[in-house]
């Protein structure tokens, strides 16, 4: 769990730098789309980070289920966010990394629906 709340902190710092970055040095380099998508990805991975203090410090949940959502997240911010920020401040093409980007929004929606199995069981079982 210390681990995940720790990978949590430094998902959002980089967050927020790359809002920042996104938000003053990249508005006159990426077209007003381009910075949309790359918008999207700092809300996202943002979103994320917020579910993942929730879901460690929640105690409510066992270790194992903490860390199942937790790498569920994990990767659907590197998966998403990060073939995002790939594909705006790199040489890499949308057309050469097109499956990457949906492929982290089904680790979100996994990770979505393994919480709401986990809280179905918990008032089942209430």
């Amino acid at each position: 769990m210390f681990k995940n709340l720790v990978i949590a902190s430094f998902l959002g710092l980089v967050a927020i730098i790359l809002g920042a970055f996104g938000a003053h040095a990249l508005k006159e380099i990426l077209s007003a789309s381009e910075l949309q998508s790359f918008n999207t990805a700092v809300r996202y991975q943002i979103y994320h980070v917020l579910v993942l203090f929730f879901v460690n410090t929640y105690s409510g949940f066992s270790l194992q289920q903490k860390n199942t959502v937790s790498y569920l997240l994990f990767i659907g911010i590197l998966f998403f966010s990060g073939s995002i920020y790939a594909i705006q401040l790199t040489p890499i093409t949308a057309k050469s990394i097109w499956f990457v980007t949906p492929l982290g929004g089904s680790f979100f929606i996994f990770a979505w629906l393994t919480l709401l199995i986990f809280f179905l069981k918990k008032a089942l079982h209430k």
